[in-house]
């Protein structure tokens, strides 16, 4: 039932934030503790700030409303995905193309489970994440269709 939700509060949350200029970059409806939240992640060209999760907070919660999506009582929470943020598509690694990211799979690639460093290319089948170790820079393969989970990284 909660991917259904995902699902439908995600087709209704993409019009509302494309018409403000701004991305969908993922939705997650979960329960944490006693209350259900309905977790709406977005970004734009330039970042978002408290103004634009209001109003899009404000319109999707009209929409949800209207629609009577989600029966009892929960938390609708709009907001940036972070420095962090997941990369969930392949437009999303392209955009990454420069950035220090962390990549984790589902089966090891040359002997590894993780991987943090440069995302220096995505050809669509593969990502070629640079890392340095020991001063010298490795270049890592990785299959798109072994990727786990990608988000960017905070470098320090």
């Amino acid at each position: 039932m909660s991917n259904r939700i995902k699902d439908q509060a995600s087709a209704m949350a993409e019009p509302i934030v494309e018409e403000m200029g701004l991305e969908l970059v993922d939705v997650e409806y979960k329960k944490e503790g006693k209350h259900w939240f309905l977790k709406v992640y977005i970004d734009g060209e330039n970042g978002v700030d408290i103004e634009d999760c209001g109003n899009v907070s404000e319109k999707l919660s009209e929409a949800l409303d209207h629609e009577n999506l989600i029966q009892g009582a929960y938390y609708l929470d709009v907001s940036s995905p972070g420095a962090e943020r997941p990369l969930k598509t392949k437009k999303d690694l392209h955009r990454a193309v420069g950035k220090h990211v962390y990549v984790t799979t589902y089966e090891a690639v040359d002997g590894e489970k993780a991987f943090e460093g440069t995302l220096s290319d995505f050809d669509e089948e593969r990502l070629a994440i640079e890392t340095t170790e020991k001063q010298k820079t490795i270049t890592h393969h990785v299959p798109y269709d072994k990727v786990a989970k990608a988000r960017l990284a905070i470098q320090f």
